[in-house]
């Protein structure tokens, strides 16, 4: 059975190694997404940035899942966009909060926020499932932590049908917050933890210490997990608090860098402009099932929906 694992291990690495080469994925953050006012109509459409790190130094990653409407631009340009974001996540994002804390540091946390998700989220499946394709077999354990907040009927009904079917390792990563999540996220958990008592060294006695854990501080959170105001208010570090957007100073950094390894691969050769076309295989079958759940699901509201419209025109043509 170890065998068997490890032999998947290696396919999996070739294929995920083939693909990087097939698709020039090392260059791919010598590719901006140009004109600047495409990228910013992705970025307004495809919400997704930095806002911090936990305590423990892990990147917090926000999506505003429930508001992303991707209808800016074609498929290429958020597939372009999302894996140079995995990209500078990987090379400079983790690589810098290791120096920082002294330790490795190889994964992210992610904050989803469903606000104002829709019936018309169906109409993205395509879209989300090639993501999460590329990010499952080239990208994988990437997430500590899914956090999923703002959730409101759409998402507890398809979650629901859907859980059961996760795989038992993903499953155990999401966790579903009250509300918009700011309470969990600050709270300051306690538990007591035994530990030998050097004075009563010969009689190995144990004392207990109280340890306090928190996920992270305030200025961590993404704005639409905070109560106050509107969330799009300055942080107290005085940092734009929209993560989503091009001003904001990750997204300003990433954009940066991107054009900055342009200029250095255009000093060697011409860099092409227009979308990044990636290849991306056929999903698991087991995500096949579950996005397919999804959409059964998601067609249930849909018709629910109908059946009460229709009541309620019936109701007012009635009085």
């Amino acid at each position: 059975m170890k065998h068997t694992v490890k032999l998947l291990d290696i396919f999996q690495l070739v294929q995920s190694l083939n693909w990087r080469i097939q698709n020039d994925i090392d260059n791919i953050l010598a590719r901006p997404i140009n004109p600047s006012d495409v990228y910013r109509a992705i970025r307004d459409t495809q919400l997704v940035g930095i806002c911090g790190c936990t305590k423990e130094g892990l990147p917090v990653i926000a999506i505003g899942a429930g508001l992303s409407t991707y209808d800016k631009g074609s498929i290429r340009y958020y597939i372009q966009s999302h894996i140079q974001m995995n990209e500078y996540r990987d090379r400079v994002v983790l690589p810098s909060v290791s120096k920082k804390h002294g330790r490795y540091i190889g994964t992210c946390i992610k904050i989803l926020d469903m606000t104002g998700l829709r019936l018309s989220a169906l109409n993205h499946m395509k879209l989300l499932s090639a993501i999460s394709t590329i990010d499952d077999l080239n990208y994988p354990e990437k997430t500590e932590t899914y956090y999923i907040v703002n959730a409101g009927y759409i998402f507890s009904s398809c979650w629901r049908v859907v859980k059961p079917l996760l795989r038992e390792r993903t499953r155990k990563k999401v966790q579903v917050l009250s509300g918009c999540g700011e309470d969990e996220l600050l709270k300051v958990g306690t538990f007591l933890a035994p530990v030998l008592s050097l004075a009563r060294l010969d009689h190995r006695s144990t004392l207990t210490i109280r340890l306090i854990l928190q996920i992270m501080d305030y200025d961590s959170l993404p704005h639409f997990c905070r109560k106050e105001g509107s969330g799009f208010r300055r942080s107290r570090n005085g940092m734009v608090g929209n993560c989503y957007s091009l001003d904001h100073p990750f997204h300003q950094q990433l954009y940066k860098y991107v054009k900055e390894q342009a200029a250095l691969l255009e000093s060697v050769a011409p860099v092409k402009g227009g979308s990044v076309h990636v290849d991306y295989p056929e999903p698991d079958p087991e995500d096949v099932k579950v996005a397919q759940t999804i959409e059964s699901e998601f067609q249930k509201l849909e018709n629910r929906k109908g059946v009460c419209d229709s009541l309620h025109e019936l109701e007012i043509s009635g009085d």
